[in-house]
């Protein structure tokens, strides 16, 4: 699906949420009554795919097809007034899981979003480095010896595999790493060390041609975006394509600071002539 074209000049969508298929709280009616009320036009669910491993957070395989039949009565339901699709953030564990795995090719989704959440330990345990600051810290500490560059190299290792590896159409929180790691490391992400990882990743994004979402999921706590904004100019001077998506796990987020997100893909237009 050509997403960029599905929305054309339309401001009210967003392709990434969540509901009580993964790790959302709320159910998928409840999200989609939320975004009809928003006047959104465009609306994409995205649970976290299934994995080969134990995670709280991921949706079952035996609920994929449960999961697709509720998109349909969803739209059965709204889709006079929004469009809704059914997509999956699936989770890159390395070559032998991820978007490009023949499970998520024969599923029939609207969209795909990759996204790493998981990397392994210098053990080759896969182990969720998302989420708050407090648990990353006690991974950080507890499964990767207190080696933060280990993880951060990491991160990057797999987002560029990933790229390498294709099979999604949008890059999910492409720098998610660099709020963590901030707080964890004051000042790595200004490190020559940081900024050659993400620039190798920019690089083969834009080279891949896939879409890039501003996720705003973390703005009004954090004051920042994923990608930050310098990363997000660099991507749009190569001529990527972008959406805001809001990353929604709640009804009152489905629109969250999406308007601060649109002003900042705006701006760089301005300044870049476009």
């Amino acid at each position: 699906m050509d997403i960029i074209a599905e929305i054309g000049k339309s401001k009210l969508y967003t392709f990434h949420s969540h509901t009580q298929f993964c790790d959302g709280h709320a159910p998928m009616e409840t999200m989609a009554r939320a975004a009809v009320s928003e006047g959104f036009t465009h609306y994409g669910f995205s649970p976290h795919s299934p994995v080969p491993i134990a995670s709280p957070c991921n949706m079952k395989a035996e609920d994929t097809d449960a999961y697709l039949a509720e998109v349909e009565r969803i739209k059965g339901l709204f889709g006079d007034r929004c469009r809704f699709y059914a997509g999956m953030e699936i989770d890159y564990l390395g070559p032998e899981w991820g978007p490009a795995h023949p499970y998520f090719r024969e599923q029939p989704l609207d969209f795909r979003i990759g996204s790493v959440h998981f990397i392994p330990t210098q053990d080759g345990v896969p182990t969720d480095i998302d989420g708050h600051f407090e648990r990353f810290s006690e991974r950080v500490q507890a499964d990767f010896h207190g080696d933060i560059d280990y993880v951060v190299d990491t991160f990057f290792g797999q987002s560029l595999a990933m790229v390498e590896a294709g099979g999604f159409d949008i890059i999910g929180h492409l720098d998610k790493v660099g709020l963590n790691a901030s707080l964890y490391a004051p000042g790595i992400e200004g490190s020559s060390f940081y900024q050659s990882r993400l620039n190798r990743l920019l690089d083969a994004v834009a080279e891949a041609g896939v879409i890039v979402e501003l996720n705003t999921k973390a703005f009004e706590e954090h004051g920042r975006m994923f990608p930050a904004a310098a990363s997000l100019r660099k991507l749009m001077e190569r001529g990527t394509k972008v959406i805001v998506n809001s990353d929604a796990h709640r009804p009152e987020r489905v629109n969250a600071s999406r308007l601060q997100g649109l002003a900042m893909v705006e701006k760089i237009k301005g300044s870049l002539g476009r």
